[in-house]
């Protein structure tokens, strides 16, 4: 896919020390984050060689096991279904980084490389050490972003969305983003809720080759969508729910993100609320499908404290501020419910 889109908009003013949290949230667009973290130690060793950005993910690296992902040249680096959607395309292999690593270097200089790729590794687990000097001050945020690690070589993570906010580091390497808002969804052509190619949803759409007649509206997605490549060093903010196309430029790519919520650690993912409304409200009438759309539309989507503003303190329950005591009080109750 070449065909024109917008681009995304950049600052070149943020330190990793000081992150303007508040503003990329209340923005709620995608962001470019020019140079950011041009000054870790990892960034600088990728900057000399591949074989210095190697060896500082070497000396870092604790030899606890991972899992990564390797797939057949004839890819091309999409991690991806097999022809009827049932299966990955890819064979998931548990072994060492020092492996891994090993088996990218060997397929530098190939046309056509196997596809060799670890996604999102909790960076304090496997390279105990790198955020003394490789990391973004949260901190100061009061925000608990713990960082993870995607380390392949030319590899697709095809589009998808997320949660939660994110900040992407591109450490080694280039990489091209493209993106697009939630309300996109339709014309992205989701793919099965299950099996994942990594754990969310993908577009069906090969981005290489955008097959037109078959995905039509995949157009008008394009007129919606911002892209941007990132040069090692560059980072991008990505507000939660936006979709994102993720393509690794070079032979070894390494890039570091981190995750964040903008609400309480005990509210769970909505991933769950969609699970149980497919069971519980997709195939009913239309009629009463409109009608629960209305309810929602009280009860959840309308201001949260619009349901129960008519009603006095006492009575409002689940309706009111969602404390400790009332999570656990709608938790037990539904796991009752959905126990009967």
């Amino acid at each position: 896919m070449r065909e024109p889109v917008a681009s995304v908009r950049e600052r070149s003013d943020v330190r990793a020390d000081a992150l303007p949290v508040d503003e990329l949230l209340e923005a709620g667009q995608p962001v470019v984050l020019r140079a950011l973290v041009r000054d870790w130690e990892l960034t600088r060793a990728g900057q000399r060689s591949t074989t210095d950005a190697m060896a500082c993910l070497a000396r870092f690296y604790n030899q606890r096991p991972i899992q990564y992902s390797h797939g057949a040249p004839d890819i091309a680096g999409r991690v991806f279904y097999n022809d009827d959607f049932t299966a990955i395309n890819c064979q998931v292999l548990r072994g060492t980084l020092t492996e891994l690593l090993d088996e990218i270097g060997a397929h530098l200089d190939d046309p056509r490389p196997p596809t060799w790729y670890m996604a999102s590794a909790p960076v304090d687990a496997l390279l105990p050490g790198l955020r003394e000097t490789d990391d973004l001050n949260f901190a100061a945020s009061g925000i608990d972003a713990p960082p993870r690690i995607w380390i392949g070589n030319r590899t697709i993570a095809s589009a998808h969305y997320d949660a939660m906010n994110n900040i992407a580091c591109n450490a080694v390497g280039r990489r091209r983003f493209t993106l697009f808002p939630p309300e996109q969804i339709s014309n992205l052509y989701p793919g099965p809720l299950e099996p994942t190619p990594g754990g969310q949803v993908v577009s069906v759409v090969d981005f290489a080759a955008p097959d037109f007649g078959k995905y039509p509206r995949f157009r008008e997605a394009l007129a919606s969508a911002q892209a941007v490549e990132l040069e090692a060093g560059d980072a991008i903010f990505i507000p939660n729910m936006w979709w994102h196309h993720v393509e690794g430029l070079e032979p070894f790519n390494v890039l570091v993100n981190y995750w964040w919520s903008s609400v309480r650690h005990d509210v769970p993912t909505p991933m769950h609320a969609l699970y149980h409304a497919l069971w519980a409200i997709r195939d009913r009438p239309e009629h009463e499908k409109r009608a629960w759309r209305d309810v929602f539309d009280y009860y959840v989507f309308g201001p949260a404290e619009r349901a129960a503003e008519h009603l006095p303190e006492q009575a409002r329950g689940a309706l009111g501020p969602l404390d400790e005591t009332r999570v656990r009080q709608l938790r037990a109750m539904l796991i009752d419910r959905l126990n009967r």
